[in-house]
């Protein structure tokens, strides 16, 4: 079995109307963030991570100085989001508590190769996609150089978005039947929460005096 996914979800990808992209993210999940640049990729786990605007689409992401992923990412000007797994959740703590260059020097292989990652193209860059994840957001980094530096803070476009049908349809989540497939929020040192139930609120009027 692949360490990117129990079952590929290539059959199952769809693309999502940019003006529901945000959606993608509105639940706080982790996410991967990916990029590639000057013939080298990586992928990191980021728990800090959200919708910022729909029309058009803008992301937030932290992204600390010290990673391998920044550097492609401001190389490159543009970075993928990853919505991973329950199936994926120790590949993602891996992933989150990993260094891109320190496996680059050790072994010559990126984090890809070292965990055995199946990934494909996608539509609008160069940032390499994880198979198995849940959805993928593409994104056009909007440079903001003091943000950047001072609170490792990056903002992005998001110009091309997909996601696992299974879960994600019309505009929202349902992971019933799935739980593989169900998100995951990061608390901390290893520890996750997993999507559960699914809820509508009721319209509730104000009392009448």
């Amino acid at each position: 079995m692949n360490a990117s996914s129990p079952s590929s979800s290539s059959a199952h990808r769809r693309p999502v109307p940019l003006a529901k992209a945000y959606r993608l993210l509105n639940h706080g999940p982790t996410v991967l963030v990916s990029a590639a640049h000057g013939g080298q990729r990586n992928i990191m786990a980021a728990a800090w991570a959200m919708p910022l605007d729909f029309d058009p689409p803008k992301v937030a992401v932290v992204v600390d100085k010290s990673t391998w992923t920044r550097v492609l990412l401001e190389g490159a000007g543009t970075f993928a989001l990853q919505v991973p797994t329950r199936a994926q959740l120790d590949l993602t703590e891996a992933l989150g508590s990993s260094s891109g260059r320190e496996i680059v020097e050790a072994s010559g292989r990126d984090k890809f190769a070292a965990y055995g990652l199946e990934t494909f193209a996608g539509t609008a860059t160069g940032a390499p996609l994880l198979e198995g994840c849940a959805a993928w957001l593409e994104c056009r980094l909007l440079p903001e150089p003091p943000i950047q530096e001072r609170y490792d803070l990056f903002l992005g476009e998001v110009i091309a978005a997909q996601a696992d049908a299974r879960v994600f349809a019309n505009g929202r989540w349902n992971f019933t039947g799935h739980d593989e497939l169900r998100t995951l929020h990061h608390v901390a040192g290893g520890h996750f929460i997993v999507d559960g139930e699914a809820v509508d609120a009721r319209p509730l009027p104000p009392l009448q005096r």
